[in-house]
């Protein structure tokens, strides 16, 4: 089967290892073998807070960090949101085949809610997984990496394209999940790697910024290094960095560090991030921002002229004139 990807991020601030390990080498992987749309949610940083922060420069540092790692605008259509209406404009359809009870019973925006940064809860909150079904479904996207915790996001896309097709005939694919073992990266806190945390290693860090993050990680007293998940998680996620940068495992490298202690630990992850790092940093210092702009311009046209069509025979199946 031809599969047609939809993925994306929201630009909420610069991308990490984290990122780059759970999905963006798996981007790069799959542009080669399917069509793929890379979505830049700017309309979703509105969801779940109050101030949004600095979208433009935010879209601006996906851009690059999209680029700089290997995404290839000739094979991968890079949008953004408000910059495709058509696509927009499928959630009011969408909304009417969805209950305001399934709505609430999403578990994935029920935690979301209670981690949001707003005084209260907005509608743009409660309803956008039917804004992620038009995300999905403009493009008749069929396969959508997910990880479990979006799950019922994807159920309810599901959902909106078997309704909709019930109701006024088929137009809409049933996209499947691609889940992955995806390796689970702590921040170098222990703490779950995030943005706004401090404690992630962003792709567009130097190797001074690295140097210092890696300095100032968790790890534990015992001299002797080893791999273990339970026991002793700071280290071992150390381990799990430096091996993923090195295509290596955890265990050949706590068998290689042995009593070295953690300055040698963190003298190996230091070197072996920023050597993996090093390529990507030299393509990000090569493009200019007026290049990730074309980019993104050249992107937003084929995804409306995507969404046109789409929003045709959507009008079409619903008996409406197009404007």
């Amino acid at each position: 089967m031809n599969h047609v990807v939809l993925t994306g991020d929201r630009p909420t601030g610069p991308l990490h290892l984290g990122h780059y390990f759970g999905t963006l080498a798996n981007r790069v992987a799959l542009q080669d073998v399917h069509p793929m749309y890379v979505l830049i949610a700017d309309y979703q940083v509105i969801t779940d807070r109050d101030r949004p922060g600095e979208i433009q420069r935010n879209i601006t540092g996906l851009l690059l960090d999209y680029l700089a790692i290997g995404l290839d605008p000739a094979k991968v259509t890079i949008f953004q949101h408000s910059a495709v209406p058509e696509l927009n404009q499928l959630l009011l359809p969408f909304l009417s085949l969805v209950s305001v009870a399934e709505l609430g019973r999403n578990p994935t925006v029920k935690d979301e809610i209670a981690h949001s940064k707003q005084q209260a809860v907005n509608g743009l909150m409660f309803t956008y997984p039917v804004h992620q079904a038009a995300d999905i479904l403009f493009c008749k996207g069929t396969l959508v990496p997910v990880g479990k915790d979006q799950l019922p996001h994807l159920e309810l896309t599901r959902l909106v394209a078997r309704r909709f097709n019930e109701r006024y005939g088929p137009v809409f694919p049933l996209p499947e999940a691609m889940m992955g073992a995806r390796p689970l990266l702590n921040g170098l806190d222990g703490g779950k790697m995030s943005k706004s945390r401090g404690n992630a290693i962003t792709l567009s860090a130097t190797e001074d910024e690295t140097a210092a993050l890696i300095r100032k990680a968790r790890t534990d007293s015992e001299r002797l290094v080893t791999f273990d998940e339970t026991r002793r998680p700071e280290v071992a996620n150390l381990l799990t960095l430096a091996a993923l940068c090195l295509g290596r495992t955890p265990q050949d490298l706590a068998d290689e560090i042995g009593h070295g202690g953690a300055a040698t630990l963190k003298r190996v992850v230091t070197e072996a991030v920023n050597e993996f790092l090093r390529p990507i940093r030299r393509r990000r210092s090569e493009i200019g921002e007026a290049e990730a702009r074309a980019v993104l311009a050249a992107g937003n046209e084929r995804a409306r002229e995507r969404a046109v069509l789409t929003l045709d025979e959507v009008r079409g199946a619903m008996a409406m004139t197009a404007a």
